[in-house]
């Protein structure tokens, strides 16, 4: 049986009081001691992470939202995956639930005999994402209750060069919407035309990514539920290489422009609640 029990808290949860949800499942970084003595050196640097996503996002709650953020790191287990690990872009390489790779695609074990097998994969699955997931349904749907409308947005970041996903550098602000399913499109509109004037970067609606398994399970205009995924460019705040420091006079730049993007939610859902 492999330990998967951890007193650190599986994630950090507030709630809000305006119809927003913002959800960061890939900025945790803990590693529990059990998995961590089986992972390479790299590894247990966790570089995959989307460092400092709290922190650029820090006016949220300013705004009213309620701000749901991972503990753990995706190494552990990935919370924007499918539960039963298939595959969000065919044809394309990914990582799966229970990651074996690094997004260099160096191997994440020392022993390749250690990697999880599918009885680790299902005790990982129901100990790390089905918590997360019930908390983020039961607050979407408690939002929607008092609102009549809910949007979730889910905050990624990713280094802005990575071969193995996609070709030459990444637009700086990719926000996904699983092509226009998981969100009204006069909103995702919006969005994008905030992202396209933003001072030295770039944007682009479903492009490479399209919203993982978040945005596209829980976006749901139908009942006024409303998805979107921004998965932003590291080398917008941050140190893309160790020790993937914060640089606030990068960031500077493009927080106004994030905070736009939020409000921009805000006002969509108010006007939805109202008519």
């Amino acid at each position: 049986m492999n330990d998967t029990t951890t007193a650190t808290p599986l994630f950090h949860f507030h709630a809000g009081t305006a119809p927003l949800l913002v959800s960061m499942p890939h900025v945790g970084t803990h590693v529990p001691p059990a998995i961590a003595g089986r992972l390479t050196g790299e590894a247990r640097q966790v570089p995959d992470t989307d460092w400092h996503l709290e922190r650029l996002y820090a006016f949220a709650r300013g705004l009213g939202a309620s701000v749901l953020a991972a503990t753990h790191s995706r190494y552990v287990v990935d919370l924007n995956r499918p539960p039963d690990g298939s595959s969000l872009y065919p044809g394309q390489s990914v990582t799966g639930l229970c990651p074996i790779d690094t997004f260099d695609d160096t191997p994440l074990y020392a022993d390749a005999a250690q990697v999880p097998d599918a009885a680790e994969t299902e005790e990982r699955r129901r100990a790390y994402w089905d918590p997360y997931h019930a908390q983020l349904r039961a607050e979407l749907d408690r939002i929607r209750a008092a609102h009549g409308v809910a949007v979730l947005w889910d905050a990624h970041s990713i280094r802005s060069v990575l071969p193995r996903f996609f070709d030459g550098r990444l637009p700086d602000f990719n926000l996904g919407t699983a092509d226009g399913a998981s969100c009204d499109p006069a909103l995702a509109r919006e969005l994008l035309a905030i992202g396209m004037v933003v001072p030295g970067h770039s944007a682009v609606l479903n492009g490479r990514f399209k919203g993982g398994y978040i945005t596209r399970h829980y976006g749901d205009p139908g009942r006024n539920v409303h998805a979107v995924q921004l998965e932003m460019t590291q080398a917008s705040y941050m140190q893309e290489a160790l020790p993937f420091d914060y640089l606030p006079e990068i960031a500077m730049n493009v927080q106004p422009h994030l905070r736009r993007m939020l409000e921009a939610c805000l006002a969509f859902a108010k006007e939805r609640a109202a008519a």
